[in-house]
């Protein structure tokens, strides 16, 4: 009996060992994560030019709305800091129009809006300007389209605004496994 208790106490001995040599390292791990995040600065953005009709490329993104999506092929960059950034047209069954000046972070799989466009061509500069996180529901399906099938293919940047003027061409990036 005195040996399994020793055995016992031995074995928690190497756990609570084991545990305590653990956590120095991981935050190592965090702290240089949590460094490379602060690093991150987004570049100086200009507002592009009002969208014209002809410079619109269509994207699919699901049979559950009746809205037309285009992104303004002229407007479409990708930055050195990462943002794949454009102007996003939404026309509505009903004939309803809504341009916004956006951009998506491939490597955070996030969004935000930058402007919203007026009747007569001109912006409004957007009220929120933090980045909010692309998700993939029904409802407002457009950014999760744009993020997993054209700009971000398996979460990776498209290389350059050509790649991805390519990929609205076709009507998704070619590394994109179609769901």
């Amino acid at each position: 009996m005195r040996r399994n208790v020793f055995f016992a106490l031995h074995l928690v001995a190497i756990a609570l060992l084991g545990f305590f040599m653990v956590p120095p390292v991981l935050a190592e791990v965090d702290e240089d994560e949590d460094r490379d995040t602060k690093r991150w600065q987004e570049k100086a953005v200009a507002l592009p030019a009002a969208p014209l009709p002809e410079n619109l490329l269509p994207f699919y993104v699901s049979a559950a709305t009746d809205n037309e999506f285009f992104v303004d092929g002229v407007s479409l960059t990708v930055g050195s800091d990462g943002v794949v950034r454009y102007v996003l047209v939404i026309q509505a069954a009903g004939g309803a129009r809504n341009i916004s000046f956006e951009g998506l972070r491939c490597e955070t799989r996030e969004r935000r809006i930058y402007a919203i466009g007026r009747l007569d061509g001109t912006w409004s500069k957007s009220r929120n300007e933090g980045w909010q996180r692309v998700r993939d529901v029904p409802a407002n399906r457009h950014h999760a389209s744009l993020f997993f099938d054209y700009f971000c293919p398996g979460g990776a940047i498209v290389a350059d605004a050509d790649e991805a003027r390519d990929a609205l061409r076709r009507g998704g990036h070619p590394e994109t496994r179609r769901r």
